[in-house]
């Protein structure tokens, strides 16, 4: 689906619609044509849809428990990829928000003492340590952009070190070798990876960290912007920044502007996520994608396989995956610009 999204040039919330007919979705003709011609371009095809509801007695129903669907963007497209599996398997998910609330959640676990309900999947806004529940560990259940320290409960969640790996290493391929980094907020695993990937892939290629060229954001756009401004000032300034997601990215492309500079001609950007505003920026940005569909799938399809498994008296084996994200390349990087060195254009700015 992501490969269809990047030739289509539209999102992958907009594949999903399109390809699973969705009637009540608001798209053009066009683009529905257009989606469904690089679809079959590409070989894709959809599974076997249930024909019909699962006979009444039968555990078709999967508890889809989030602590945020509207603080961000990435769990609704988890959703979108946990319904699409549940559906494809003959099951139905029903989705409970509890925004972190202790008493909301307890709530919410007495629905798994209803008779169709197969399994959970416990899912959170941001990748982190959870202790779990003692309801989950009675019933099946995965954990989803979470993990538990004692492994109690597969889990699935994105692999940010390789994401961050994959970002620099493009860079670096395409010649640049001082690499600015914008990070999120380091409280979070996600910003901790991310960054742990971009020093991976600048020791791998002999490239000393230098933490000048590292600044503290917070995700934001506003920060994305003043951090680059913060960067470009630097006696040597970066030739390319790699941002630790794409609305910092977007900031960091209006200051770069701002300065008089050139994307990507005079310094690349990177971004991190593939967020729509990614397909919107000018020049339209580089990115790696936070594989948030596919987390939601493979939770549900985890699900359904350990509870096979026990129904045939096999043994369920818990795991932990880390699925990786493709890079989608767009216009925001190229080779350095070696015949106008950064320095030179800052400094007509400044004057």
């Amino acid at each position: 689906m992501t490969d269809i999204a990047k030739a289509a040039g539209v999102s992958q919330s907009t594949v999903s619609l399109v390809l699973n007919g969705a009637v009540g979705a608001k798209l053009s003709e066009a683009t529905r044509r257009k989606v469904n011609d690089v679809a079959q371009s590409l070989g894709y095809q959809l599974p076997i849809r249930a024909a019909q509801p699962a006979p009444a007695g039968d555990r078709n129903l999967i508890i889809y428990i989030a602590d945020e669907v509207s603080t961000s963007p990435h769990p609704v497209v988890s959703i979108d990829g946990a319904r699409d599996a549940a559906w494809n398997n003959g099951c139905v998910l029903a989705v409970f928000s509890t925004h972190g609330n202790a008493q909301m959640e307890q709530r919410v676990l007495q629905t798994l003492a209803l008779p169709n309900v197969l399994g959970v999947i416990y899912a959170t806004v941001y990748t982190r340590k959870v202790s779990v529940p003692p309801a989950l560990l009675k019933v099946p259940a995965v954990l989803l952009n979470c993990y538990a320290s004692d492994h109690a409960l597969s889990s699935v969640v994105p692999a940010e070190v390789t994401g961050g790996h994959t970002a620099t290493e493009y860079l670096i391929q395409a010649g640049h070798r001082r690499i600015g980094f914008i990070n999120g907020e380091t409280w979070q695993d996600a910003a901790k990876d991310r960054l742990k990937g971009y020093r991976q892939a600048l020791a791998t290629a002999d490239l000393l960290y230098d933490e000048r060229l590292v600044r503290d954001g917070d995700w934001s756009p506003g920060k994305g912007f003043e951090l680059t401004l913060s960067l470009m000032r630097e006696a040597n300034p970066p030739t390319a920044i790699f941002c630790a997601n794409d609305l910092m990215a977007t900031g960091a492309i209006e200051a770069l502007k701002q300065l008089g500079l050139r994307v990507p001609e005079d310094v690349s950007v990177m971004g991190y996520d593939d967020q729509e505003i990614a397909r919107h920026t000018h020049p339209a940005l580089t990115t790696v994608v936070l594989p948030n569909y596919e987390l939601g799938r493979w939770a549900v399809e985890a699900l359904l396989q350990e509870e096979q498994n026990r129904s045939a008296g096999a043994p369920v084996r818990r795991r932990t995956v880390k699925l990786d994200g493709p890079l989608v390349e767009r216009a925001s990087v190229c080779a350095p610009n070696a015949a106008a060195p950064v320095n030179t254009l800052i400094n007509i700015v400044d004057n």
